[in-house]
């Protein structure tokens, strides 16, 4: 809709004319938005809806207003026709004719029965004038404002119609997937979690597709500084909250579905592993009486034996795998891979914890036989002393109990006599060259 120039004084005919033409282009563009608008799907379908809240008061504000456009636009009209048989009286028009088309074109010539308040944004709902008079141009802005304030309404309306019934039924039919995916699966309202999660999002679902329905404005967000009709989205936060939801427990349905599939193979990895983990046990307290035996002066470890409440859990989970109570045997299977793999570390920890001062022992053994093999390398392997000491450490190493700090001594003693004869001695004068050679 456009708005016609300024009042000004009497007109001449080509002035008459040219505003005539654009009289009737505007009249023609009025008429198309206002039939554009009476055949919108949004206005049909907020006829029809049984609405509530806001948009049930703003659509009964807004069915005045489109009422009151087109008592305008009749009004409008009937001024236009009248300009038209005025100036179809004769080719040339007199001064008499000019003056008069000049009052219909830029006077108050329209007169409207039983209109509003004054104003340029009248009050629909205020009290009601008898007649009010209008120029065309305060006529067209008066209908530019109505129509503005009806489309909008109309436009929101529908943006939300369009956007969230549509999404909220392909929710809820992902929903009904979930929901026969868990009763497969056993995951039932009152016996799992996630069926009652499932239970609460068809109720939220179910309310919220009907508050969409009656009430689409409530879900409408106007753009921040838009004034063009319609301006705004549907906001969608209680839909995206549900849709979260909905996701998780897909997740975990699914996380059920796959312990169904490979329960059998997850529970004998489970027996693997803590079968592993009693040999390792009792490996360690084999190993703690043959240290106790050989070691003396040692503190060795105390070995626990398995822990019983794992396999009464294993137990348990094969049961349910037997009932087909997958959603029990989930997190269950969750909790005891985890468990079982900490036993196995802990009874890895314990074996070397128990073995150390056998792995001590013979960490000294090998140090005293390698120097051994070195001083013979260099000729000394019949020395009186590195042989006396060598009988010594190697008596406290292979004898039981050793003690392992006497014997720890004892290659040390040996290590200091090895290194005094295997560093060479300052040569003296005279075939010095020949000393440091054999050196």
């Amino acid at each position: 809709m456009s708005v016609t120039g300024p009042p000004g004084p009497v007109m001449d005919r080509d002035e008459v004319d040219r505003a005539l033409a654009r009289l009737d282009a505007e009249h023609e563009a009025i008429e198309t938005s206002l039939l554009a608008l009476q055949d919108h799907a949004g206005r049909r379908l907020l006829e029809g809806a049984a609405l509530t809240g806001v948009t049930q008061e703003r659509w009964t504000a807004t069915e005045r207003r489109i009422t009151l456009l087109w008592t305008y636009f009749d009004a409008y009209a009937g001024a236009l026709r009248a300009a038209h048989d005025v100036r179809a009286r004769r080719r040339w028009p007199s001064r008499d004719d000019l003056a008069e088309l000049t009052e219909l074109l830029r006077g108050e010539s329209v007169t409207v029965a039983g209109g509003s308040e004054s104003g340029p944004s009248p009050s629909i709902t205020g009290p009601a004038k008898l007649t009010e008079r209008f120029t065309l141009e305060e006529l067209v802005a008066r209908m530019n404002d109505l129509y503005a304030h009806s489309l909008d309404m109309v436009v929101a309306a529908d943006a939300v119609w369009s956007a969230l019934p549509a999404r909220i039924d392909l929710l809820a039919a992902e929903l009904a997937r979930t929901r026969h995916l868990a009763h497969s699966v056993g995951v039932r309202p009152g016996e799992h979690p996630a069926g009652d999660d499932l239970e609460r999002i068809t109720r939220a679902l179910t309310a919220l597709r009907e508050q969409v329905i009656s009430d689409p404005l409530a879900f409408w967000q106007r753009a921040e500084g838009s004034s063009a009709p319609g301006g705004g989205r549907a906001h969608t936060d209680r839909y995206d909250r549900e849709a979260r939801a909905l996701e998780e427990v897909r997740r975990e349905i699914e996380a059920v579905l796959t312990v169904r599939q490979d329960a059998e193979a997850r529970l004998g990895r489970l027996r693997d592993v803590l079968s592993r983990a009693d040999r390792t046990l009792a490996e360690a307290r084999s190993a703690r009486g043959e240290v106790l035996a050989k070691i003396a002066a040692s503190e060795v470890p105390a070995v626990s034996g398995p822990p019983t409440a794992l396999q009464e859990q294993l137990a348990m989970a094969s049961d349910y795998r037997r009932n087909a109570q997958w959603h029990r045997l989930s997190p269950l299977l969750e909790s005891l891979e985890e468990k079982a793999e900490d036993e196995l570390l802990r009874a890895r920890e314990s074996l070397t914890a128990v073995t150390a001062p056998l792995a001590v022992r013979a960490e000294l053994r090998g140090r005293l036989d390698a120097y051994k093999a070195k001083v013979a390398r260099h000729g000394h392997a019949e020395d009186p002393l590195l042989v006396e000491r060598y009988d010594a450490a190697r008596r406290m190493l292979w004898s039981a109990p050793c003690d392992l700090r006497v014997a720890e001594q004892a290659v040390l003693r040996y290590q200091q006599a090895a290194a005094e004869v295997l560093v060479p001695k300052v040569p003296q004068q005279g075939g010095a060259a020949d000393r440091r050679g054999e050196a």
